[in-house]
């Protein structure tokens, strides 16, 4: 990290060095010179403003004992103690990783009584189950479910934390960053690891454009959220492995300014994700109406509609069918994509699907590298004969 200094003494005329900076940088506050958040360090006042006035400063780069941190943890995410299933997909991506590293595979789990939820854990292979058994866990609450974490960090050091992008794990997540000033990886589709313990966090960036690799070589531990369906899930063993360690944690720091006055069950919804076939519509659907044509092949598959971004964001069906990075990840059966042109940021939230049929005039179009079969043609030519040959079938 470099940074730019000044140094008020060698200043002079404000106004001249502020003059220099492409990027109003530089401004005059109280009649001192001082650098805003614009500043891009390109050191044109360092080379153009008088000697000394502004310098620029290598920081020196803290380095970290690797050697001191070790095992890869899974926070388990639940409610009432039901265990959500991405934690088990997140064991298992972290067996696979400890393996390359020798390195044992940790759980950590808080909650009021969970004994029975930690010893089915062993099941799945994980060496050491950390159980935070306190009634004041019953529910999650940020402030102690964050100092439990911490307490575990700071008495464990595990090399890497995972945890399901869920809507727990994506408000516990950010604030253990920062409570143990680490970084963190939020949405990763791929997670490997070298030699050296270094997490490699892939994911789409810059609106699926590119896939970045993020990795945090200089802080402990390294952390980052999956979503559910991301990874695959290892098989249940029927005989148990591993031990589970009893924790234990100051009362002060189970305490909680949130009080729950009342918990109200929302009504079960049939989520895309849950579904064995979807029928995706894309920016190839001229009008809304025309989704009428890809409910019908949905139902008569037995499936659900789901959209990509454009078609949520013209308002034509409701965020929560829209698959990708910035909507649902899902693994059906099978999916059939209709006008879709397939962003890297859509195939990450779908490519793992067992089979994928692909229909777009376009032959050149993104979606057929990830498809298993594809149609090039006009969706209004080949979904209605789909529709039709469906129909006759189920006729007869």
């Amino acid at each position: 990290m470099a940074k730019l200094v000044v140094n008020q003494a060698l200043v002079g005329d404000i106004k001249q060095l502020i003059s220099i900076c492409p990027f109003n940088a530089m401004e005059d506050r109280n009649g001192e010179l001082v650098i805003n958040a614009a500043c891009k360090v390109c050191k044109l006042c360092v080379k153009k403003g008088p000697k000394g006035a502004v310098e620029y400063m290598e920081e020196e780069v803290k380095t970290i004992d690797k050697s001191q941190w070790k095992g890869i943890a899974v926070y388990v995410d639940h409610i009432d103690g039901v265990i959500h299933p991405v934690t088990y997909e997140l064991i298992g991506k972290a067996r696979e990783l400890a393996l390359k590293i020798n390195h044992p595979v940790y759980a950590i789990m808080m909650g009021s009584e969970i004994s029975a939820q930690c010893q089915e854990l062993l099941h799945y292979n994980v060496d050491k189950v950390f159980a935070y058994d306190k009634k004041q866990l019953d529910r999650f609450k940020i402030e102690p479910y964050t100092a439990v974490f911490e307490d575990f960090v700071q008495k464990i050091k595990p090399t890497a934390i995972l945890m399901g992008a869920t809507p727990v794990g994506r408000q516990l997540a950010p604030r253990l960053a920062a409570r143990v000033g680490t970084g963190l990886t939020a949405d990763c589709t791929i997670l490997d690891i070298n030699e050296n313990t270094d997490l490699v966090q892939i994911r789409p960036a810059f609106g699926g454009n590119i896939m970045a690799q993020i990795l945090t070589p200089n802080h402990r531990p390294q952390m980052a959220t999956v979503r559910y369906k991301v990874m695959d899930a290892p098989e249940r063993n029927t005989d148990k492995s591993g031990e589970i360690i009893q924790c234990e944690i100051a009362a002060d720091k189970l305490q909680s300014k949130i009080q729950v006055l009342d918990i109200i069950a929302k009504e079960k919804e049939q989520f895309i994700e849950a579904s064995e076939v979807l029928v995706v519509a894309g920016r190839g659907i001229r009008k809304e109406e025309d989704l009428n044509l890809v409910t019908e092949l949905a139902d008569l598959l037995g499936g659900q509609i789901a959209c990509t971004r454009p078609i949520m964001e013209a308002g034509w069906l409701e965020a929560k069918r829209q698959v990708g990075l910035s909507g649902r990840t899902v693994r059906p059966k099978l999916i059939i994509t209709v006008g879709v042109s397939g962003s890297v940021q859509f195939a990450a939230g779908m490519n793992n699907s067992e089979q994928i049929i692909a229909i777009n005039k376009d032959e050149n179009a993104p979606i057929f590298k990830v498809a298993h079969y594809g149609l090039v043609g006009d969706l209004y030519e080949i979904v209605p004969e789909l529709i039709n040959k469906i129909k006759l079938s189920k006729a007869v």
